[in-house]
């Protein structure tokens, strides 16, 4: 390779990386569009999830990468679910079987194995994917693996998974208050969800971030609508679904839920900060 080869190396792999750059954000977007025409309900869960747990990460200061990691793993946790299995057993209205319930908790296994061509490439993503349904306590599933060792993306995942749980209506449950999720956090610490997660969610200005995205959220819901509007929006649920894309670029609200968590939150001890003063 002459100089002048190698002058115009740096430029030519930096035009390679923005071409796979652009070429994987395609590809998780296909992705997502295609959990959208198959289950829109699904879609507008992990869009609503992708928020939350966005909004934690930032909190905890995790680096860029760790961020897009939850983001990714937020955005696709439920991908098992779409499954032609579990897709009439999840949106049937009978009340569950035990043997259909079993059936259920199969789908982060099913989903890890939707993204496996992707491990390669993401193999955070796919553990983070399987883990979701894990517990602190080891009692979770699909491999009953607990405390750090579950992937700390899905340990995120997992508390905002729960919160739009609780706050969203579901055909076997009606929709609580968001203080009723932090409640729901507080009695799972240490058994259901990592603890100094918890403690951090809890941490007043970083409960009022989540709140704004949960307030947010719900009067796009139209929950406060009158009966006739209602039903009119959630006949267009594609219509009110925040729009994500892997070139994060959050709104004004999302914006000033993070400042408000970052700089009530800073001070206080973090997991992401604990593990990297370990690795120094």
């Amino acid at each position: 390779m002459g100089l002048a080869d190698e002058a115009g190396q740096p430029g030519r792999d930096a035009r390679d990386r923005r071409r796979a750059e652009r070429l994987a954000a395609a590809m998780f977007e296909t992705l997502l569009n295609a959990i959208d025409a198959t289950d829109a309900q699904t879609g507008a869960h992990v869009r609503r999830v992708a928020r939350y747990a966005l909004i934690i990460a930032d909190a905890a200061d995790l680096s860029p990468r760790e961020r897009h990691v939850v983001e990714r793993v937020a955005l696709f946790h439920d991908i098992g679910k779409i499954h032609e299995a579990l897709f009439d057993l999840i949106h049937d209205r009978a009340r569950l079987t035990p043997t259909e319930r079993k059936a259920i908790t199969t789908h982060p296994r099913r989903g890890a194995a939707v993204l496996a061509p992707l491990a390669a490439f993401y193999p955070e993503l796919q553990r983070g994917v399987l883990s979701h349904h894990e517990r602190w306590d080891g009692r979770g599933y699909p491999r009953r693996i607990g405390g750090p060792s579950i992937p700390l993306a899905a340990r995120i995942v997992t508390i905002a998974d729960t919160i739009d749980a609780i706050t969203v209506a579901r055909r076997y449950s009606t929709a609580r208050s968001f203080d009723a999720s932090l409640r729901a956090l507080q009695e799972g610490r240490g058994t259901q969800f990592d603890p100094e997660l918890v403690d951090l969610v809890g941490l007043p200005p970083v409960a009022a971030a989540l709140r704004l995205a949960w307030r947010d959220s719900t009067r796009a819901r139209g929950r406060h609508q009158r009966p006739a509007e209602r039903r009119n929006a959630e006949r267009t649920v594609a219509r009110w679904t925040p729009d994500v894309t892997f070139r994060w670029r959050p709104g004004v609200w999302h914006q000033e839920a993070v400042e408000r968590a970052l700089h009530g939150a800073r001070a206080h001890p973090t997991p992401g900060r604990r593990r990297r003063r370990r690795r120094r």
